[in-house]
């Protein structure tokens, strides 16, 4: 039976050219995906700063819940553990401890605070390649180490030393004068000397270092330090260090790592994005599967549909249906497992090219470096072998099945009925469908909406395939009619199309995906961010919005805008994120005087009267998750892992636009690693308040400090949507992308399969021309049929994720972006018709009708 496959794949090449080409694709895709997957689980993070200390000492950076459960005599405990949001300090006393310990040559505390230095003209100088800059005490160089390499130590407060890099791109040199904006108002330093790190300049950050005690100023956290690195004295192992100081700090939350596990508390970034990621790989990989499933499918089923009279032959000459069966099991199999192959292999470049956008769109940090291990080629070869042995093994089912004379008899006509099986699958996948988008429109969180939204698509795009030919009969029926006009092309191409709707019914089902898929994506971001955007728009009352293009504004300028006569109110914002029990909720901690002039976020229930450091307003979409009204008390941990219980002030109803959770500055201030504020809502009074030009007087020089109206907000709030949107676009790009392949693979298959057929028709004397208008007249057909389809699946799925997200059933569509859809998904049909259409009438027809015979 091997060498009959073998055989057959020699003979019918180009039949399974689609095949081939579906498989491969799918398999680059889910090894792509599981390499993505699999560097979010066991990545590696390397570490700069801590470089020079073998053992880290520093705070847990996760919120823990314990829950017990009793059956009978025994006890099951189970802990589980998110990360939270900012960085958790350590008592300073922790590094006298630590310094006693035997074996300890030097316990080095490590502060670090955002730093940024600023340039001649006024500008923030941004860290090495655009990322962030610190500042630190000089006492912690040899956590690197740093050593001088120019100049001097700085002595006294107003004294800093930079790093090579730094002192390279902007020219400084000891001696020279400095402006630092750190955590507070910016000051002028004098440079005393330049620092570099032992291996080399830091490629993840730029360093500053002051006086301990202006760093300890600086860091705003008096009495704490970040981090302790222990240097151990000669003959120490860092792993022995390590469980002396474990030991030690048993009970205290502390966490002790070495090696590898430095990188990670270095850069919480890159920890998150670890989470980030599997969560990322997982969606793509999960609907890319569910699409390859379906792509891979109906590329049998069309692969087959073409053999029907070949397998047919094979029935009438007494081969069992099990031997059919098994001729064609082989068959997948091989296709199957070359495609996997070849496929995982291409998978690994994709990956790369992958992680490297992701970087590029600060999705994740250059810190995650991708891991490669044997587990996404396995899974991509398996699911290829497995793929292509179900999907030829359904397609092939009624084939082999049937008696042989009724296979020749559909060999050589079409059965035009709806077999009961296929009609009842497609019926129990739309009503599937229905209930999908059903829940779709109760959920109002965007990490759960998000795989319901792309499950809803891929199966009512199930459904189509299945209900096919039945769409394509009725659709034939209601375009029949205008298809008259062109009394030849289209009589022609209505003729072909009623005679073969499972062919018809093959060539719609990719090109619907492909629209109903790439206007989700696109939309789903529209639809999130219009909403965001009009709720921030009709909760901003203020006139003046102050904002930062480096570390944020500082507290001074604040005091001075509230001091200008004809300001009625200034609100600071600062933004954060807090955990209730394990859920993650957006945060923000206002100013709370005048707050009402500034800020309306549609207070549903409760009041902001009063609103003070120790009150909480959460969102309608928090309020009912958590079950909290006005009065009562939330206790939840801020983004340090500090615990506060707070009461609820109130609910409202623009959470999209202002975060979930609102409290006071003066808390959140303290709690987070960026004290300054990311804006400043300005009110002045009616006709009489001061313009932008009073307002940038009063702020004085602030360093990357601007003064914007309300609409160069929005634009800017536009410009961060866009942004984070690429993220998606990209990684949802790859599965439209596939599916695109999809389109082609199909339509070219089956004009290619129809040679016989335009010989057929030039020999009862229709012309080339005329042959070219039916293949022009059915792209046409295909082309409209899948727009309604693909069209009606979006946004019925789209308006199932607004009401849900939004509580409106009108999603937001960018029309252009739309009518770009829709001309690609046309331009590719037409495509990969006319052009194999052009290269099937190339031979003489009595060669071709001869050479089929």
């Amino acid at each position: 039976m091997l060498r009959y496959a073998l055989q057959t794949l020699r003979a019918r090449k180009g039949g399974f050219t689609g095949a081939f080409l579906a498989l491969l694709c799918a398999a680059a895709l889910i090894t792509a995906c599981g390499i993505l997957l699999e560097t979010g689980l066991r990545g590696t993070i390397g570490t700069e700063r801590y470089a020079g200390s073998p053992v880290i000492v520093a705070g847990d950076q996760n919120v823990h819940q314990v829950t017990v459960e009793r059956k009978g005599d025994k006890t099951k405990r189970k802990e589980k553990t998110k990360p939270l949001g900012e960085r958790v300090w350590l008592p300073a006393g922790t590094v006298t401890t630590l310094a006693a310990l035997p074996g300890v040559r030097a316990a080095v505390p490590e502060i670090t605070f955002p730093a940024y230095a600023v340039g001649p003209s006024g500008q923030v100088v941004p860290g090495v390649d655009g990322k962030a800059s610190y500042g630190h005490a000089w006492s912690s160089a040899p956590l690197t180490p740093f050593t001088l390499v120019e100049g001097a130590a700085p002595a006294s407060a107003d004294e800093v030393v930079v790093d090579r890099e730094l002192a390279a791109r902007t020219g400084l040199e000891p001696g020279a004068a400095l402006t630092v904006q750190s955590t507070d108002a910016p000051r002028t330093y004098r440079v005393t000397g330049i620092a570099a790190p032992s291996g080399g300049d830091l490629g993840q950050q730029t360093s500053l270092f002051f006086t301990d005690a202006e760093a300890d100023r600086l860091s705003r956290r008096p009495g704490h330090v970040m981090a302790v690195g222990l240097l151990p004295e000669p003959g120490v192992s860092a792993p022995e260090l390590a469980a002396r100081a474990a030991k030690a700090l048993n009970g205290t939350g502390a966490q002790v790592v070495t090696g590898g596990d430095r990188g990670p508390v270095e850069f919480l970034d890159a920890a998150k994005a670890r989470i980030k990621l599997v969560s990322l790989g997982g969606a793509i990989g999960g609907t890319s599967l569910l699409v390859a499933i379906l792509v891979v499918v109906g590329t049998f089923a069309l692969t087959i549909q073409q053999r029907h009279r070949e397998l047919a032959l094979l029935r009438a000459i007494a081969a069992t249906p099990r031997q059919v069966r098994r001729l064609i099991g082989r068959e997948a199999l091989i296709v199957g497992a070359l495609a996997g192959v070849l496929g995982s292999v291409a998978g690994l470049p994709l990956a790369h090219w992958l992680h490297g956008e992701f970087v590029d769109f600060k999705a994740i940090p250059e810190t995650l470096e991708p891991t490669v291990g044997v587990f996404p080629f396995f899974a991509a070869v398996g699911a290829a072998l497995l793929g292509a042995w179900a999907a030829a093994r359904i397609s092939a089912r009624r084939t082999s099945r049937i008696r042989p004379a009724e296979a020749l008899s559909e060999a050589a006509l079409e059965q035009h009925g709806v077999a009961w099986g296929r009609l009842g699958a497609g019926i129990a996948f739309l009503i599937g469908g229905a209930v999908l988008l059903v829940v779709l429109s109760t959920l109002r969180s965007e990490p759960a909406a998000t795989p319901v939204t792309f499950l809803s698509v891929v199966v009512l795009a199930v459904a189509v395939s299945l209900l096919g030919p039945l769409i394509a009969r009725i659709a034939l029926a209601v375009l029949g009619i205008p298809l008259k006009v062109s009394r030849v092309g289209g009589h022609l191409a209505t003729a072909n199309a009623r005679a073969h709707t499972k062919r018809l019914s093959a060539a719609i089902t990719p090109l619907t995906l492909l629209i109903g898929m790439a206007c989700t994506v696109f939309f789903v971001q529209t639809t999130m961010g219009a909403a965001a955007t009009a709720q921030a728009r009709a909760g901003n009352k203020a006139d003046w919005v102050v904002g930062s293009a480096g570390p944020g504004v500082p507290a001074q300028a604040g005091e001075r805008l509230r001091r200008l006569p004809g300001v009625s109110a200034v609100t600071e914002i600062v933004r954060t994120s807090v955990r209730v029990g394990l859920e993650k909720y957006p945060a923000q901690g206002v100013s709370t005087d005048g707050l009402a002039l500034t800020w309306d976020p549609a207070v549903t229930a409760g009041s902001l009267d009063g609103f003070g450091p120790r009150s909480v307003a959460l969102s309608e979409l928090a309020a009912d998750a958590l079950g909290k009204k006005p009065g009562d008390e939330l206790r939840l941990t801020l983004g340090d892992g500090t615990g506060a219980a707070l009461t609820v002030a109130a609910v409202y109803e623009r959470g999209l636009g202002f975060g979930d959770v609102t409290m006071a500055h003066s808390l959140v201030s303290r709690h987070v690693d960026n004290p300054l504020a990311s804006s400043l809502l300005v009110k002045t009074r009616d006709g009489a308040g001061p313009g932008r030009a009073e307002l940038r007087t009063a702020l004085g020089a602030r360093p990357g400090v601007a003064v914007l109206d309300r609409d160069e907000v929005e634009d800017l709030q536009a410009e961060v949507q866009r942004s984070n949107a690429e993220v998606n676009y990209v990684a949802m790009g790859l599965i439209i992308a596939f599916t695109a392949i999809a389109v082609v693979n199909t339509l070219a298959m089956s004009v290619f399969d129809r040679t016989r057929e335009f010989a057929l028709l030039q020999l009862i004397g229709t012309t080339r021309r005329q042959v070219r208008g039916m293949l022009r007249i059915e792209a046409a057909l295909v082309v409209l049929i899948s727009t309604v389809l693909g069209s009606g699946i979006a946004f019925a799925v789209l308006t199932a994720f607004s009401i849900g997200m939004t509580g409106s059933a009108s999603p937001s569509v960018d029309v252009g972006m739309y009518l770009g859809t829709l001309g690609f998904g046309g331009l590719l049909a037409a495509l990969a018709t006319l052009i194999p259409g052009r290269l099937a009438l190339k031979g003489r027809p009595a060669d071709v009708i001869g050479s089929r015979a």
